[in-house]
Order: C-alpha cells, then structure tokens, then sequence
C-alpha cells in the first residue's frame, strides 16, 4: 500500500471516530434528559459526561435542530428540546398537547386514590409545601400521586422554598370547587383527627415509616362531606 493510500485510511479512520464520539456525546446528553424532571444546566450536563459546557450547548443546538426536523433528513419529531429555566429539557410538542392529555386522562374515574387523598391532604392543611416535606409527612415517595393531582389541576407549584430552593405546592381553585368550599378556611377543623397531644410527632421527631403526622382522616372528610369525590 502506497503511503497516500495509508494516509487516506488514516484519514478516513479519524473521521469515523469523530463521528462515533460525537453520536456518543449526543445519545449520553439525551440520556440523561430522558429522565431528569427539570431543566439540566449545560454546566451540570459537562460535568456528568466529562466535556466542557460549550460543547454541551452545541450539542443540544444540534439536537434541538435535529428534533425539529431542521437537519437535513430528518423529520419533525413528538417531542422537542427547549432551553428554559437556565437548563435544557425534553418536553412533549406543543402541537400535540390535544392529544397527550386525552391520553393520560383515558379511563381514568372522578374519584382519587387513598394515597392521592392523603397527599391532597397534606398540602391543603401545610400549603405551601414541599414534596420532600409531604413525603415525609407520609412516609413514601409521592412523586407520581403529586403529579396526578398536577394534570387534575388539584393542586400548582408556588414558587420555591427560599432556603432549599425546593419547589412548593398549593391547592388550586379547582380544589375548592370540588369540595364546594369558598375558601380553605372552611376546611374541617384537623385538630379533632390528631392523635393525643403527647403522641404527636413533631419535627425530627416524625417516624418516616409511620403515618402518625398524616392528616387522611380530614381530607376525606372534607372531600366527602358534601357527597362528592373529588373530580378531575
């Protein structure tokens, strides 16, 4: 082999493996936005794959593109990536909102589950509130009740937390028409559902495998007190 014929090779070697590092790159940035439930900063995205933050943002330039149907080949897809909150996320397209929500709205009844009454309840007697502190109020993992009551339009995030930064819930008015309330003072006294005074857990002391600090009892009250369930 002539030594322009090995240089050739070598060339076409070295494009080869630009490429599988850059589908590399690409496929680990949608990887990881796959599954992230807020916006990732290009800075965070650099650190997890080891690049800098400036390949990172032209990486999801491109994917962005790509998804669009901008490239050259490629199609308009489901879903897009969207620069928001100072991070990249992968949303589901605008354009199909229709379709999405009629989807996971399909089969489902008017009334909400026990565990979905239980953190309904935990957010309209300690609103606003954090989902760590309704998870620790209920002593499981309440990601997927909280957000449930989200699509239902039962509860909305309200700002964050100033010290942790956590995002807030509160009840919407939605919530209140459901219970055919006016406002959440009329909300059933809790005191009458709490255990003794000198067996309520209170701060560190809270059981995060009990549900002494639960207040179900009243939201189901609350919500049945008039003879209707909650509806979406």
């Amino acid at each position: 082999m002539t030594e322009q014929h090995t240089a050739q090779a070598d060339k076409q070697v070295e494009e080869q493996v630009g490429a599988q590092v850059e589908d590399t790159l690409l496929a680990g940035i949608e990887a990881v936005l796959m599954i992230a439930d807020a916006p990732v900063t290009a800075e965070a995205l650099a650190e997890s794959l080891g690049i800098e933050a400036g390949t990172v943002t032209a990486a999801c330039r491109q994917l962005q593109a790509d998804y669009d149907g901008a490239q050259p080949g490629s199609r308009q897809r489901g879903f897009e990536l969207r620069e928001a909150s100072g991070g990249w996320r992968i949303y589901s397209r605008s354009d199909y909102h229709d379709l999405v929500s009629d989807f996971l709205t399909a089969g489902q009844t008017a009334t909400l589950s026990q565990a979905a009454l239980e953190t309904l309840a935990v957010i309209a007697y300690r609103q606003p509130v954090t989902r760590a502190r309704i998870s620790a109020i209920r002593g499981v993992n309440v990601d997927g009740v909280v957000r449930t009551l989200l699509m239902r339009g039962l509860i909305v995030e309200a700002g964050t937390e100033e010290l942790t930064g956590a995002r807030q819930f509160t009840t919407t008015g939605q919530f209140l028409e459901s219970l055919g309330i006016d406002s959440l003072d009329e909300l059933p006294d809790i005191a009458p559902f709490l255990p003794p005074d000198d067996d309520v857990a209170t701060g560190d002391d809270i059981d995060l495998g009990a549900d002494a600090d639960e207040p179900a009892a009243p939201a189901e009250v609350g919500l049945e007190a008039g003879g209707e369930p909650a509806e979406t």
